[in-house]
């Protein structure tokens, strides 16, 4: 995870470098190396992401990158302020940290799990929340993609949720491996132990819009940022709605940041004719590179 970054730019490898020296600890041999069982910890994975993301962005940015406006899902959120300035990049591995650790302590405290609902629409969604009547057990979690939410909430609040969903005629119900109930009500100690540190948190104003997962608007100001982080754990990903927010606002090219590939098909399942390009290795990184460049000259 971002190995061939780091060995190939040197504006990743110092992303990395920088990493270990903030947390104190081999963050880049645990990206590297291994092994999962500790990479896959949420107060590691967390960072990790984070790192992985700014060190592909940096040297996108060495190449002509751009950006008109970013988004992040869920901890991505904060990789996106740091690219936009908003956050230092030192600042952010502090605070992903803190989210990661008081995640994995709030899912200690309420145990909980999520579930992917493939093919209800978001009113569908809402009559099965409203069915199950466990607010404080249950929330919808993610709207990812039109006919994809996920719900997050207690075991049982969620097995119920999703019989509910199945009987509402919902194509597929996918459990997901998770080690907590995110963006629901169960999150309510992680999101008071995250409060203060986003509180003293030196934020600047971002040098162009993030737009915020509670909101599915963008965000440039400091106190609307510190705002919509703080709410972030409590609130669910608009994620669905945040490409719709961005095609509005004429936003047609993408570069998924960082690993994976899981937000080009969220973006495409919004706007088919969206242009979306990688960046978890150098040949994606090169192919982004001169497909925006192309792009913006014609």
């Amino acid at each position: 995870m971002g190995r061939a970054l780091a060995e190939r730019y040197p504006e990743a490898k110092a992303v990395f470098a920088e990493a270990d020296k903030v947390l104190g600890f081999a963050l880049s041999t645990l990206c590297f190396e291994g092994p999962a069982e500790e990479l896959t910890r949420t107060e590691n994975t967390q960072p990790a992401l984070l790192a992985t993301s700014v060190a592909a962005f940096r040297v996108l940015e060495a190449r002509g990158l751009k950006p008109a406006a970013a988004a992040g899902h869920s901890a991505g959120e904060y990789a996106a302020h740091v690219a936009a300035g908003s956050l230092t990049l030192a600042e952010g591995l502090r605070l992903i940290r803190r989210r990661g650790e008081a995640m994995a302590g709030a899912g200690k405290e309420r145990p909980g799990t999520m579930a992917a609902v493939l093919g209800l629409n978001v009113e569908q969604i809402q009559d099965v929340l409203r069915t199950v009547d466990a607010p404080r057990d249950l929330a919808a979690a993610n709207y990812n993609s039109p006919g994809q939410v996920v719900l997050s909430g207690t075991p049982d609040a969620v097995a119920r949720a999703s019989e509910e969903a199945r009987r509402a005629g919902a194509k597929k119900v996918v459990p997901l491996q998770v080690s907590a109930a995110f963006h629901s009500p169960l999150m309510e100690a992680a999101s008071r132990g995250l409060d203060e540190a986003i509180a003293h948190a030196p934020i600047a104003r971002a040098r162009f819009p993030v737009y915020a997962n509670v909101t599915a608007a963008p965000v440039s100001e400091p106190e609307m940022i510190r705002d919509t982080l703080r709410k972030q754990l409590l609130s669910p990903v608009l994620w669905e709605q945040t490409m719709r927010a961005m095609r509005e606002a004429g936003i047609r090219q993408y570069v998924e940041v960082g690993n994976g590939r899981v937000l080009r098909g969220l973006v495409r399942g919004v706007d088919k004719e969206a242009v979306v390009f990688g960046s978890e290795d150098p040949e994606s990184i090169e192919a982004a590179a001169v497909g925006i460049a192309e792009t913006a000259t014609r």
